[in-house]
């Protein structure tokens, strides 16, 4: 009997020793959880939150601290997980200039960064940083189109003052010169601001034959509803940051009639049923909506969903070479969402490679104008 047991003990002792014994994989996480920009940190932490606790077998831990909407919080939130928590990867910031704040720390220690927000780097930084978000190039596009078809020849602008609002400026202006449209009239004001009146006096003495609103969240309700108290009466555009119940709920009817670009999750059942995304958005919004509640949808808890597909996808593969906590893993994991290849996200299809960590095509974007108070797919 005794040699039995010791053979079985040896038995388990030896499959032990086969079987890998890895520390758990973990993930920082910083988002704008207060501040001006938790109309968009809030609904990520939430989809994360569904995230499994396991993936490939492996324990995966999120560590979610709020940035306050602060670029130098943000920058500390990353300095803690590369340095006290070693994590093996960073998802954020909500927000362009936290996302900017995280990305030089990210790239010193070698750490991919999935930001939340569509921020441009400079090149140094460009190999650790994949965007969840749509570009500027690809979300301008349908926005052009559109006005092309609806006979916009003139538009002036409302934006924000921070990369956000610049890199649109930037993008909206190459592509509209091009077609033929002319950025008549550039005004710009603070996510802080709580007044544009003055803003908006000089773009509606314009008179453009449209507006185009550069701001995100809750706060693009408030550059709206000044352009219309002040009596313009033209086409207001705005972005997909805008895409929220936020914009509708506050915004009301003076929001009513205007367009949107927005990814394809937040009105998933009114894509058609040819559309790459329509199965993978209804996921998303089936999900999301049964455990935060009927209609909390939008963009952003959008992003925190392709997040977890990523995550699902690329940590199998990095596990096949490296253990988590370690240099290599870091390195490995970048280089799986690096070569991930078409991945069907909620928000479109991507495809990051070596040269274009933004991976959207421009097939991403979808119109959408408000109307009754929904949002609605222009035709």
């Amino acid at each position: 009997m005794k040699l039995v047991r010791k053979t079985l003990a040896l038995a388990a002792a030896a499959l032990f020793a086969a079987t890998p014994v890895w520390a758990d994989i973990n993930i920082g996480v910083s988002l704008s959880l207060t501040g001006p920009g938790s109309g968009l940190g809030i609904p990520v932490s939430n989809a994360l939150k569904l995230f499994p606790p396991t993936v490939a077998g492996q324990k995966v831990n999120l560590i979610i601290l709020d940035d306050a909407s602060d670029p130098g919080k943000g920058a500390s939130n990353a300095r803690r997980f590369v340095t006290d928590e070693k994590v093996d990867l960073v998802i954020g910031g909500s927000i362009t200039v936290v996302s900017a704040a995280i990305a030089p720390v990210i790239t010193e220690s070698k750490t991919a960064q999935l930001s939340v927000a569509p921020v441009g780097v400079p090149p140094e930084q460009e190999p650790w940083i994949f965007r969840l978000p749509q570009g500027f190039a690809v979300m301008a596009y349908p926005v052009i189109e559109h006005m092309k078809k609806q006979g916009v020849k003139t538009v002036g602008f409302l934006g924000y003052t921070d990369a956000y609002g610049e890199l649109w400026l930037k993008e909206f202006s190459s592509q509209a010169a091009k077609s033929g449209i002319q950025v008549v009239a550039t005004e710009r004001f603070a996510r802080t601001d709580t007044s544009v009146t003055p803003q908006a006096l000089k773009l509606n003495s314009a008179n453009p034959d449209a507006m185009l609103v550069v701001a995100s969240g809750s706060g693009a309700a408030m550059p709206h509803k000044a352009l219309v108290e002040r009596g313009y009466k033209g086409r207001i555009y705005q972005t997909h940051a805008a895409a929220t119940p936020d914009l509708v709920r506050i915004g009301g009817k003076d929001v009513e009639g205007s367009f949107v670009v927005s990814g394809p999750a937040v009105i998933a059942e009114q894509l058609p049923d040819n559309h790459p995304s329509k199965a993978v958005a209804i996921d998303f919004v089936t999900k999301y909506e049964a455990a935060i509640g009927k209609g909390t949808r939008n963009q952003f808890a959008g992003h925190g969903y392709d997040a977890r597909i990523v995550l699902e996808k690329v940590l199998p593969v990095a596990l096949k070479t490296a253990k988590p906590g370690t240099p290599e893993f870091r390195i490995a994991l970048r280089d799986a969402i690096e070569n991930m290849g078409r991945t069907v996200f909620s928000h479109g299809v991507m495809n990051w490679t070596k040269t274009d960590h933004w991976g959207y095509t421009n097939e991403t974007g979808v119109m959408l104008k408000v109307s009754g108070g929904q949002f609605v797919v222009e035709k």
